[in-house]
């Protein structure tokens, strides 16, 4: 038994080092882990950040070109009105013209009777 008695010894001890060993290691790499774990915590806070802001960005431009598209919109609507009503305009003016080129081919031609009249008025009281 005297033989048996170092051994059981010499392994007890190998296993309380081999224990303290391990639980050594487990807290080296918990440490690791939770620095690692804040670490991975900031970058993705800051790329989280990074894209809301990105976002804010695109929707800011979406917005602007949105307004002026809605301003160019606006104004091709009111120049295609002012054209529509210039073009009303145009055509109430031809048709006037019309009617007035007829009512002055009508005075002109009792204008001429008028004239023919008077001659022989004058022809009349002449002779």
């Amino acid at each position: 038994m005297r033989g048996r008695k170092p051994i059981v010894v010499a392994l007890m001890v190998a296993m309380v080092m081999g224990i303290a060993i391990y639980l050594r290691l487990w807290t080296i790499d918990y440490t690791v882990s939770s620095v690692d774990t804040e670490l991975i915590r900031r970058q993705f806070d800051i790329a989280n950040r990074d894209a809301m802001d990105e976002a804010a960005e695109w929707r800011r431009k979406y917005d602007e070109e949105f307004e002026r598209a809605t301003k160019c919109a606006v104004e091709l609507a009111e120049a295609r009105d002012s054209l529509g009503k210039k073009v009303d305009r145009a055509s109430n003016i031809k048709q006037k013209l019309a009617m007035l080129q007829q009512e002055n081919a009508a005075l002109l031609e009792r204008v001429k009777v008028l004239n023919q009249q008077l001659e022989s008025q004058k022809l009349k009281c002449g002779s």
